[in-house]
């Protein structure tokens, strides 16, 4: 749990270079190559820590995730005097704090994205759990963008969600970034199930957006039309993520926590409200 799908043998040799900036999305990212000439996508910010627990999670109970590190001091050779976005992170010369290392997948490449509502899986087990893990996670940016079909060297094709930096916050988007995402006390309080009948199962997930948001209709829309993706799922379904989760130990959903770079003490909260919703499952 503490080195994810890539264990510790794929872990970024250090320090890094620095090779270009990357201006797609909302968070300071950049590529980088490290000092075996692999190359990595550096996430900076308040998505870099969550989005390192939650694919610790999901590959926890057998899901294709990226391979990602968090480095909470990153030496940076070559590092632009200016970021056009990050530069609050900067720390001192060739050096930013709180760094997600992605890396890049080498031999298998992405071939496209997949949609949440038309895909080949729909109505399976699986992709009802992965639905599950999502409202569990709290990642609500369900951008189709952020779903990506690779195919691996021996031919297989996978399907992954790619981003899951939105985790461990609010249940949707709320009125700041700050409350929406990493946020303890908005994960600790928010309501995980809403309603559970004999046969399906409604997650508070993803909940609507404040109003303010309509002046981004595309974007109030968009999540609006999202919050299928929590409701109704088989409780069955369910249910069987909620034994699989219940197979990690404490220390295995610590150890998760502490690869995010979470102090002991939050890392120990947070442990204590995943635990709580993984018995919300268990209970259906």
């Amino acid at each position: 749990m503490l080195n994810g799908p890539g264990g510790e043998k794929h872990q970024p040799h250090l320090p890094v270079k620095f090779l270009k900036e990357d201006r797609h999305g909302q968070n300071s990212k950049f590529n980088v190559e490290d000092a075996d000439g692999t190359k990595w996508k550096a996430k900076l910010g308040i998505e870099a820590p969550p989005e390192v627990v939650a694919t610790r999670l999901l590959w926890a109970i057998g899901y294709f995730t990226n391979e990602n590190y968090f480095i909470p001091n990153l030496e940076v050779k070559n590092l632009p005097a200016h970021l056009n976005r990050g530069e609050g992170h900067v720390t001192s010369p060739d050096h930013v704090d709180g760094a997600r290392l992605q890396r890049h997948p080498g031999n298998e490449k992405k071939d496209a994205t997949w949609s949440w509502k038309h895909n080949p899986f729909v109505g399976t087990r699986e992709f009802n759990g992965l639905r599950v893990m999502m409202a569990f996670l709290s990642n609500w940016d369900l951008k189709d963008e952020n779903n990506a079909i690779s195919t691996s060297k021996d031919g297989r094709q996978e399907y992954l969600v790619t981003d899951v930096g939105t985790a461990f916050g609010a249940s949707g988007k709320h009125w700041t970034e700050a409350a929406s995402k990493n946020n303890l006390g908005e994960y600790k309080k928010a309501r995980f199930i809403s309603k559970a009948t004999p046969d399906y199962v409604d997650f508070n997930f993803p909940r609507r957006p404040p109003l303010l948001h309509l002046l981004v209709l595309p974007s109030y829309i968009h999540q609006v039309c999202m919050r299928s993706v929590g409701h109704h799922v088989p409780r069955a379904d369910a249910k069987w993520v909620g034994s699989l989760l219940a197979q990690l130990t404490t220390d295995q959903i610590l150890e998760a926590f502490r690869a995010g770079g979470y102090p002991p003490d939050k890392a120990a909260t947070f442990t204590k409200v995943v635990q709580s919703r993984i018995a919300e499952l268990n209970q259906l």
